[in-house]
């Protein structure tokens, strides 16, 4: 089987890493969600491996070891740039149409980019997307008292300390059932946080976003298949928010995940990678 290959690019003048994995069907394109990074894909991508299914995962601008947002500059516009130039990049590649899959955060912008990139986007994925029924999500970061501990210690706080103080918090908010989080996903996540001063930059980051988060579609410019996948016991974003899409896109594809928190391609890697072989509908 091909190996997950890690290397960087540059997308839409935004240094990024990417995992990729050769193979074949409509290629993949994979965003992750606030603060993490490409690596929350890496339990779903030993299952597309063995698919063979073509498939990218990247760290959007902001997070992970890709370059910085610009700041002062509204949050979303930059992330759909990056977006575009992914499905060219990817769509140039491979030739013909990618699909688009995004969780959180990264769900948004797969939304927006199906929105705004035609001709390319063979179908979207939407895991859990921010901007619909998710008043909690920032709060629940911002108030989760290792957090608020960790910001309000008078010296800098090792970087040991730090880490387990945000993995801590990751297994809390993502899953549904957090002692059965993996070790090496919670670090996996916690390895771009080095400082305080990450912590800060991150906070600052998802307060610029909350009120570009409150109105961020047009689905009716949508015009691909959409598969909507949600864990029920999801405690960023309320599952509910599906019923928002299916108005505005009736003939979604709805999969809600019974036993799964915020993030299915961690804690439902094997029934996530079932519903991506059979999508886009041939």
């Amino acid at each position: 089987m091909n190996p997950i290959v890690e290397h960087e690019l540059r997308l839409g003048g935004c240094k990024t890493r990417a995992l990729e994995l050769e193979g074949s069907g409509p290629p993949l394109i994979f965003l992750h969600g606030y603060a993490d990074s490409a690596d929350t894909w890496r339990l779903l991508f030993d299952r597309l491996r063995k698919q063979g299914r073509a498939a990218v995962a990247l760290d959007m601008p902001g997070f992970g070891t890709a370059s910085r947002l610009v700041r002062d500059e509204p949050i979303l516009p930059q992330l759909d740039d990056f977006a575009a130039a992914a499905v060219e990049y990817v769509s140039d590649e491979h030739g013909g149409g990618v699909v688009i899959a995004g969780n959180s955060l990264g769900g948004t912008v797969a939304l927006r980019a199906a929105e705004r990139v035609k001709g390319k986007v063979a179908g979207v994925v939407p895991i859990a997307p921010a901007g619909l029924d998710m008043a909690t999500w920032f709060t629940a970061i911002q108030g989760a008292p290792l957090v608020r501990a960790m910001l309000r210690s008078p010296v800098p706080v090792p970087e040991r300390t730090l880490k387990r103080a945000v993995g801590s918090t990751y297994r809390v908010l993502a899953f549904a059932s957090p002692r059965k989080a993996d070790e090496a996903v919670v670090g996996a996540f916690t390895q771009h946080f080095g400082s305080q001063r990450d912590v800060v930059r991150l906070l600052g980051t998802g307060k610029s976003l909350q009120p570009e988060l409150k109105a961020p579609f047009n689905l009716r410019d949508i015009d691909c298949p959409v598969l909507l996948v949600w864990g029920e016991r999801d405690r960023m974003v309320a599952s509910s928010g599906a019923e928002r899409i299916v108005a505005g896109l009736p003939d979604t594809q709805v999969e809600l995940l019974p036993r799964c928190g915020h993030c299915p391609q961690i804690e439902e890697p094997d029934r996530l990678a079932e519903l991506l072989a059979g999508f886009p509908p041939a």
